[in-house]
């Protein structure tokens, strides 16, 4: 998976605002086939989404092209991926997931579409929302089911599935599921996946609270976020985008390392620290992280 600061979701059938997504400066896009699609227009939203992702291919090759497909339990999954595992498509997320099996369930779907539409096999990436009891629970062996999986989507939405699942009562301040995101980041990151996401904040009027979201999660482990509205979009992007003043500090860092290694020093003193090899490999990470996502 790419370096993915932010995800914005666009309702499938609303022509238009995948561009208009874009422009807000979004890493990647979902594409809505689910909740946000009336039911008598998921058919022929299908081929907007597909005519979408081609555009978007073209036009903005660098933004992710996810779409978020309608759940196995509603015997819609095989209908969504014949219109849209076309070129172009990044990955989808697969709604409402209790284990493992589910997973492997869209992996052989994926992998039907893909040979039948001329997709290169393997391309599709799967991430996986959690936004059941049963997929929290079962979030390392869903990981673990399919080569395609590129990371978890630790959704903690008020009054949403994942709530109702689950029971707990939303705060701003995310004590109740602490631990569930603090297992989705280590799930992913056990797992060797470097991009663990998180969302949503939807309180449309409360920024100092998306900020804050977005600030807790990335102090948590996350690497990006998952939105609902553009305006999200530029806090996602400045909280999980490494600083200039931080990717200083860690250049100096890595300097101060290799001037001690030339004194046959493994530690050294850094700005009042101490630092080694552990500290000089995190420093590294960073700067490579700023480095991919300025390149997008």
């Amino acid at each position: 998976m790419k370096p993915t600061r932010s995800m914005l979701f666009v309702p499938g059938h609303r022509q238009g605002w995948a561009e208009k997504a874009v422009a807000a400066g979004t890493d990647a896009v979902i594409l809505d086939l689910e909740d946000s699609v009336p039911q008598d227009m998921k058919s022929g939203t299908r081929h907007i989404v597909a005519e979408t992702i081609a555009e978007l291919a073209k036009a903005s090759p660098d933004v992710g092209v996810y779409v978020r497909l309608n759940a196995l339990e509603s015997g819609m999954t095989g209908d969504d991926l014949e219109a849209v595992a076309v070129a172009g498509l990044t990955g989808v997320l697969p709604p409402k997931t209790y284990g493992a099996t589910d997973i492997v369930r869209v992996d052989a779907l994926i992998d039907h579409f893909e040979r039948r539409n001329g997709v290169a096999p393997g391309t599709i990436e799967i991430v996986i929302p959690l936004e059941t009891a049963q997929g929290y629970g079962a979030c390392e062996s869903m990981l673990a089911a399919s080569p395609r999986c590129a990371t978890l989507f630790a959704g903690t939405a008020r009054d949403a599935d994942v709530s109702r699942s689950i029971g707990f009562e939303f705060t701003p301040e995310g004590q109740e599921t602490l631990y569930l995101r603090s297992r989705a980041v280590l799930a992913v990151r056990a797992a060797g996946k470097d991009f663990p996401l998180v969302g949503l904040w939807q309180d449309l009027k409360d920024d100092d609270g998306a900020w804050e979201f977005a600030r807790s999660n990335k102090r948590l482990g996350f690497r990006g976020m998952v939105a609902i509205h553009p305006r999200h979009v530029a806090i996602a992007n400045e909280v999980f985008m490494p600083t200039e003043g931080e990717v200083a500090f860690y250049q100096g860092m890595i300097d101060a390392f290799e001037a001690g290694l030339k004194e046959g020093l493994a530690a050294v003193a850094y700005e009042g620290m101490h630092i080694d090899l552990a500290h000089v490999k995190t420093a590294k990470e960073v700067i490579a992280m700023h480095a991919a996502l300025k390149s997008r």
